[in-house]
């Protein structure tokens, strides 16, 4: 949408070079086709400097220079039935699998408030309502749930939802049905302020030709998806659309693609976005084999994108679908918005890829020279011409989110529009149900009576918490159960002067058992364990560079806050001192374990050797603050009570708030306690109360919820991750080299038992790193036929005093 703020251009004569075409270009000139297509073919020396330019007047234009924006978003798969067979699409589901993963045909609108309020509670602005095309018009289980629930169609449901979402938190729907009819796109605009659908592509090849990735989807016919692109742009509908790179188009094809999307934004001028979205390989599909997305030739695309559409188009990218260290490319590809980015749900089209945290993202942009801003569901062009495109019905609610320049205001989630009152506990006694519920949806709200009689379910209503913890799982990090391929080494056993006795190890056998983890696939090494009093301290340090030297690219996930102050206190370095040398040394992340339960009567009781709760928290604190993110543990089944699991989660929610460094919570309970909070209850319910308890009161805080296949054995494990846990820790390999240096020694989860725990769930299975980010090897800078080299920071990368860089 063109701002009217650019001066007119004149093209000069026709060129016959790139050269010549990109001078042409810049200067004004709009490519055909034909010329598309040689720019595609470009070497990106010369096209990423003018696409670059081109997106800097535009944002100049704009009135914003040099910002890139995203918007705030939480994800709600409505539904996940459809009617095409897309080659490459895990987000569908037959009625067949959702009833094996007890999952409904369509959210209910409870499910979806719970959601979109804790979404609200994080700052977000904006509901992305994504679902397959007309399910009820494949699937009689999808027509059925509609008609009884008195809905006309998956759209008229949809509608309901949107206008109840904005009616009860004041949040802003993007709608992203798929394809629409002018009537539907009519009933959706008083309750959408911006709608979307891809086009993807405009090759009839790929939707005619068995075999390829569109045949057998009839909503994916490119005449009837330029259609409803136009009908949006009729009905005066801010459109999000864009293309799809590496799912077996041609080069031409793209060049038609950008194209037709040109001319249907200058006919309306309604097309607000253009996404340009690389092809990533998914497991369990027809194209699980396909390469992904070749990154020049996707880097081609996003500065060829720009060139045609011209400066004043925003061109889009989802940020999650490329490694962090190629951002720096997209951006300098000429870029200016990420889409939008969920601080709370997962991708839930694209699973196995985590959205970067908001904090990231900004820094990053800001390493490359822009400036990171909210905006809304329709972009600020939009919002301040809201007369011509935004519904009458939806004014007011556009305005309450939006500043004066027509991006998101700053608002504090306690001061967000039309949040939800609630209450401490009911006077009525709401039952079990209705209290777990209200926790999925507002966990801070309950008090802790309400949390400890969740904690005591049992029968009937234990199943129904296990349900609704199950839900939130599923609608915020979504299906897949992960894993890490990991090896303990526990660093008690350090003995310089060489190993005398089982579990002793020196540095040359630590080397030895780096390079065997990495031979047998871990990711990550996990030590642990206070150095015996006659080991000089440093040995902390040397270990981990043994580790790093024997293995580059390991992740050393190293040292308790115990170990943490051992080496500050006997080392003299001083906690801050300590943390800095545990950076330089090559630590990557901390174990928040070595306390059970935050509370010092418990530890007086248990543990009295551990350190005292104010130290632990100091230090985990200090590390987060450092750099480092951890884990966190509960150890239950002891001498704690209801009252004191509460209270110790609640400590992990304020820590988490000041820090964002806990990537994952692990319940464990304590070997040998096998003390019940309900009396008679069996062990198997216990572990299912404090799983289900966990995931709801850390909802929005940590996001994942860990289920320690150790202590609770495989079939436990099952059963709890379907009551909210979504991760499997680690495969524990003992490894060839000295096994018994590990503490877990004898307990091992290989990948293929992993996967087969994940098939008999019907839920995905993905390998994850230490952080939970996808296991694929970064991917080098990007050296062009000029010469030209793209690095970009390795992401954490950090200052030689160990500070985040």
């Amino acid at each position: 949408m063109s701002t009217g703020s650019a001066a007119p251009r004149v093209a000069p004569a026709r060129g016959t070079t790139i050269d010549d075409l990109l001078e042409r270009v810049r200067a004004g000139h709009r490519p055909d086709v034909d010329e598309t297509e040689a720019l595609l073919g470009a070497d990106l020396d010369a096209l990423l400097p003018v696409a670059a330019a081109l997106r800097d007047e535009g944002l100049e234009n704009a009135g914003r220079p040099r910002v890139i924006t995203y918007s705030r978003k939480v994800f709600v798969p409505l539904t996940t039935l459809c009617r095409d067979r897309c080659h490459y699409c895990i987000f569908v589901d037959t009625p067949g699998q959702l009833a094996l993963l007890r999952k409904p045909a369509y959210m209910s609108p409870e499910q979806v408030l719970t959601v979109v309020r804790q979404g609200q509670a994080l700052g977000c602005k904006e509901a992305l309502l994504t679902l397959g095309d007309r399910p009820e018009e494949r699937w009689p289980e999808a027509r059925a749930w509609l008609d009884e629930h008195g809905f006309a169609s998956t759209i008229d449901y949809v509608a309901h939802i949107a206008r109840l979402i904005t009616a009860e938190t004041g949040m802003l729907v993007h709608a992203n049905p798929g394809v629409m009819h002018p009537d539907e796109l009519a009933a959706l605009r008083p309750v959408s302020p911006s709608m979307g659908m891809m086009l993807e592509t405009t090759s009839r090849r790929l939707y005619e030709e068995p075999g390829q990735v569109h045949f057998g989807s009839p909503d994916k016919d490119p005449a009837l998806r330029l259609k409803v692109i136009d009908d949006a742009g009729a009905a005066g509908i801010p459109f999000t659309t864009g293309i799809l790179v590496g799912i077996g188009e041609t080069v031409r094809d793209r060049a038609e693609s950008l194209i037709a999307l040109r001319e249907s934004a200058e006919r309306h001028g309604h097309v607000q976005e253009v996404i340009v979205q690389n092809f990533r390989a998914k497991p369990r599909t027809a194209m699980q084999g396909a390469p992904d997305a070749d990154m020049r030739e996707y880097l081609a695309a996003v500065a060829v994108a720009r060139l045609v559409l011209g400066p004043d188009m925003r061109v889009q990218v989802p940020p999650n679908l490329s490694d962090p260290r190629e951002l720096g490319l997209l951006v300098a590809a000429g870029i200016d918005d990420w889409g939008g980015v969920s601080p709370l749900t997962a991708d839930h089209v694209n699973p196995e890829r985590p959205w970067p945290h908001i904090d990231d993202l900004a820094a990053s942009t800001a390493t490359h020279g822009y400036t990171l801003r909210e905006r809304l569901t329709a972009h600020p062009e939009f919002v301040r011409d809201a007369e011509t495109w935004i519904d009458p019905a939806l004014h007011a609610p556009v305005r309450a989110l939006a500043d004066a320049d027509g991006l998101a205001a700053d608002l504090t989630p306690t001061a967000h529009p039309s949040a939800p009152a609630h209450s401490g506990t009911a006077a009525s006694d709401p039952g079990v149900r209705r209290l777990a519920e209200r926790a999925a949806s507002a966990p801070l709200t309950l008090d802790d009576a309400d949390w400890t009689r969740l904690l005591h379910a049992t029968g009937a209503e234990l199943d129904d918490l296990a349900a609704v913890a199950d839900d939130a799982r599923r609608y915020t990090v979504g299906e897949p159960i992960t894993l890490v391929q990991n090896r303990n080494l526990t660093s008690t056993g350090l003995r310089r002067s060489g190993r005398t006795a089982p579990g002793e190890f020196d540095l040359d056998d630590a080397a030895a058992i780096a390079v065997d983890a990495v031979d047998l696939g871990a990711t990550e090494i996990c030590i642990q364990g206070a150095l015996p009093g006659s080991e000089d301290p440093a040995g902390y340090l040397d270990l981990v560079r043994t580790v790093k030297a024997a293995a580059p690219g390991i992740h050393v996930h190293a040292y308790r806050p115990l170990d943490v102050r051992d080496l500050a206190d006997r080392g003299g370095l001083g906690l801050g001192g300590a943390l800095a040398a545990m950076h330089n040394a090559g630590v990557d992340t901390v174990p928040g374990t070595g306390v059970k339960v935050l509370s010092e009567r418990v530890r007086a009781l248990v543990a009295p050797a551990d350190l005292e709760i104010d130290a632990w928290i100091e230090t985990i604190t200090a590390a987060h603050l450092s750099g480092f993110r951890s884990t966190s543990v509960l150890f239950y089944g002891h001498v704690e009570t209801a009252e004191e699991r509460i209270a110790h989660l609640r400590r992990l929610r304020e820590i988490q708030d000041r820090t964002r460094g806990f990537a994952e919570f692990v319940p464990i309970p304590l070997p040998g306690g096998d003390v019940p909070l309900v009396a008679g209850r069996a062990p198997v319910d216990e572990h299912r109360a404090m799983v289900a308890v966990s995931r709801l009161l850390l909802s929005g805080s940590i996001a994942h919820v860990q289920i320690p296949w150790t202590r609770v054995g495989r079939e436990t494990a099952a059963v709890l991750l379907r009551s909210g846990g979504d991760d499997l820790g680690g495969t524990l390999y003992d490894g060839r080299v000295l096994p018994d240096t590990g503490i877990e020694q004898g307990l091992e989860l290989p990948v293929p038992a992993a996967e087969r725990l994940a098939r008999s769930l019907m839920r995905p299975f993905r390998l994850r790193t230490t952080d939970y980010r996808v296991t694929d090897a970064a991917a080098p800078s990007i050296v062009t036929s000029g010469g030209t080299r793209f690095p970009l920071p390795v992401d954490g990368a950090r200052t030689p005093d160990g500070a985040p860089a």
